[in-house]
């Protein structure tokens, strides 16, 4: 089954959300109001990125802006841009998905005002491919990637997706592929500073799952999969450590990256973590 497209309605109560997204889900909220103002349009008229990484963001309570470029009026402006819509997907997350609001943490805030990268890139970071988000240097152990999408495109040019199929069958084909979780190995890195926590056997298997779904081209190819297009103005919720995706074009985008705790999702089981724990037979080691 190839992830779904779940269009909410307005003023829809939240009953069954948290359950649809947890199951492989996308939410698609089709006319959430975020209004800019006369001034923040330039934002979208041209990017304001200096150009040193494909995103520019902030973090943490102080949100001090990386990556921009512009006047000191003209940062400003994003960052507080940016601040804006970390308190709209905080609002919505509790309006829509209100058992997760006083669990959930929110991450980075992003803009993102560049095509997808086209040039010759390594598989590994071509964004393009199908794959599953994973973090090299930041292990999430038990806890999801839960990302909250924008298109503030003020041309009419969607944000093009791709989805593929469920979680658990596709890692019933990747899974006898990956090498095996050295806990040394993981106490190593995390020494040296490599990682920014020791890798649990679950971050182990998810990074060489995501590495292994870009690297295998037949699979790319003939998967199931679907093409997706999100329309200016439209914002998208999703787990993207479970649902299969590959960003295929459009610019000017905002995003907000959060986590939430395993234990606090309506079915647990639903997590990448039980569902990699099943197949393998046995509980992942930590």
């Amino acid at each position: 089954m190839i992830s779904p497209i779940r269009r909410v309605a307005p003023g829809e109560t939240p009953a069954s959300l948290a359950r649809e997204l947890e199951a492989g889900a996308v939410l698609l909220f089709p006319d959430l109001p975020f209004p800019f103002t006369e001034f923040e349009r330039r934002f979208t008229e041209r990017p304001f990125a200096d150009g040193k990484a494909k995103n520019v963001n902030i973090r943490g309570e102080a949100a001090e802006l990386r990556g921009g470029a512009g006047t000191p009026e003209e940062q400003e402006a994003l960052r507080q841009l940016l601040i804006r819509y970390r308190a709209f997907a905080r609002d919505l997350i509790g309006t829509y998905l209100p058992d997760y609001a006083d669990r959930v943490s929110l991450a980075g805030t992003s803009y993102r005002p560049f095509d997808v990268d086209r040039r010759k890139l390594s598989w590994r970071r071509d964004d393009t491919r199908l794959h599953v988000d994973a973090f090299p240097s930041n292990p999430i152990g038990e806890k999801r990637i839960l990302r909250v999408f924008r298109n503030i495109n003020p041309a009419g040019e969607p944000r093009r997706w791709r989805v593929g199929e469920d979680f658990g069958a596709m890692a019933e084909k990747f899974l006898p592929r990956l090498p095996g979780y050295s806990p040394l190995s993981a106490s190593l890195l995390a020494a040296l500073r490599v990682t920014k926590a020791r890798r649990s056997e679950y971050d182990h298997l998810m990074l060489h799952l995501h590495d292994a779904l870009k690297q295998d081209a037949a699979y790319q190819a003939s998967a199931p999969q679907a093409d997706v297009e999100f329309r200016p103005g439209e914002t998208w919720v999703t787990f993207s450590d479970l649902v299969m995706h590959g960003a295929m074009g459009g610019r000017y985008m905002l995003e907000q990256t959060a986590y939430l705790p395993v234990a606090a999702q309506a079915d647990p089981a639903l997590s990448p973590q039980r569902i990699l724990a099943a197949k393998l037979g046995r509980p992942l080691r930590t």
